[in-house]
């Protein structure tokens, strides 16, 4: 079987950036699975994934355009502080979600003052380029309920 549109796929991955620095890796956990085609993981990874079989290993380079985008400035904003519970702890780093006109979007902390929050809609890896070492280690069909989801139900890829 090959990976295609509406299979589950079981990948064991490394993601390095251009410094070679580990930014995740499913290694010493378990594998991930992933519905390829549901836009489960970033395009360009599903992209040189599409094809290959259980055992295949690639290492492949993905542009920020096909993995996390490129930084958008429009995305960062200085809010008043008095948008937050009077009584929270605000810090650089903590993550919320906020309603935009593209619907609920998570937002990262840059900057805090007495005044304002500044925050930034930019996925923390946007303007990166991606590096991944990848293998196969299972593919199956999906089931029904998976299909409908849009996400995998079970990384057990023998059911």
């Amino acid at each position: 079987m090959t990976i295609s549109h509406h299979k589950v796929v079981t990948i064991d991955y490394t993601l390095k950036n251009a410094q070679g620095e580990v930014l995740d890796s499913s290694e010493g956990q378990e594998p991930l699975a992933y519905l390829h085609g549901a836009e489960n993981i970033v395009v360009g990874l599903e992209r040189e994934l599409e094809g290959k079989t259980v055992g295949d290993s690639l290492n492949t380079v993905v542009s920020p355009e096909d993995g996390y985008g490129v930084r958008n400035e429009e995305l960062i904003a200085a809010v008043p502080r008095e948008m937050f519970e009077s009584d929270m702890d605000i810090e650089v780093g903590m993550s919320f979600q906020a309603e935009t006109d593209q619907g609920v979007q998570v937002v990262n902390v840059i900057a805090v003052n007495d005044e304002e929050v500044t925050v930034d809609g930019n996925h923390p890896l946007a303007d990166e380029a991606l590096h991944f070492d990848v293998t196969v280690r299972a593919i199956r069909e999906a089931t029904a309920e998976e299909l409908e989801h849009g996400h995998v139900h079970s990384a057990d890829c023998n059911h």
